[in-house]
């Protein structure tokens, strides 16, 4: 029996991800049975599950998934960015199609399991801890280079970008206009940023 290549397994479980991303945004967690899931993955269960072992290992890979393109945006170029990348339709930055909408759907559902499933509250925690220790680093090398403000912890200014990333969120799920939301984003950068006194 000839050995599959890890390029194909690779291959394979992008095929898996990136279908069962469409699945969960548009049927949520349980909607996502695992017949949607061969329809939006063209696999069978068999071939999916060979890759995770059950629904919920599938969704976690996806979100982790997630939060490391996001982690990887925040280390270059700050949580702020992530928002804006979120209300954008642009390329990410790795040339992938960006779409909003599914990454939304993923991080809709890590939030409501978050608040209704006590295990998967735990299982999370370690991945999502990726996200706000990138954002710390982040800040502080904007801190030594001058950039940020100085008066206000590195771990307050950390809580206050993660909670306007939640808010807004909050506001694409409700279904709220997003075309105006630029601006709101460029001033949550100029409160973190340092203002150099002139004269």
């Amino acid at each position: 029996m000839p050995r599959v290549s890890q390029d194909h397994l690779d291959a394979r479980r992008r095929q898996i991800l990136d279908g069962a991303r469409t699945c969960f945004a548009r049927y949520g967690y349980e909607g996502a049975t695992v017949r949607r899931l061969e329809e939006a993955t063209g696999l069978s269960r068999g071939a999916i599950f060979h890759h995770f072992r059950d629904k919920e290992s599938l969704f976690l890979a996806l979100a982790e998934d997630d939060v490391l393109r996001m982690t990887e945006v925040v280390a270059a170029q700050g949580l702020v960015q992530v928002m804006r990348d979120l209300l954008s339709t642009r390329p990410a930055a790795d040339g992938e199609p960006h779409n909003p909408a599914n990454w939304l759907g993923t991080r809709l559902e890590v939030s409501r399991r978050l608040r209704t499933d006590p295990e998967f509250r735990t299982r999370w925690a370690e991945r999502s801890q990726q996200l706000t220790v990138a954002t710390r680093e982040r800040l502080l090398r904007q801190r030594e280079a001058g950039n940020l403000r100085d008066d206000v912890d590195v771990e307050v200014l950390t809580a206050y970008l993660e909670l306007v990333l939640e808010g807004l969120v909050s506001h694409l799920a409700m279904g709220l206009p997003a075309d105006d939301m630029d601006p709101v984003l460029d001033v949550v950068e100029e409160t973190v940023r340092r203002h150099r006194r002139s004269g």
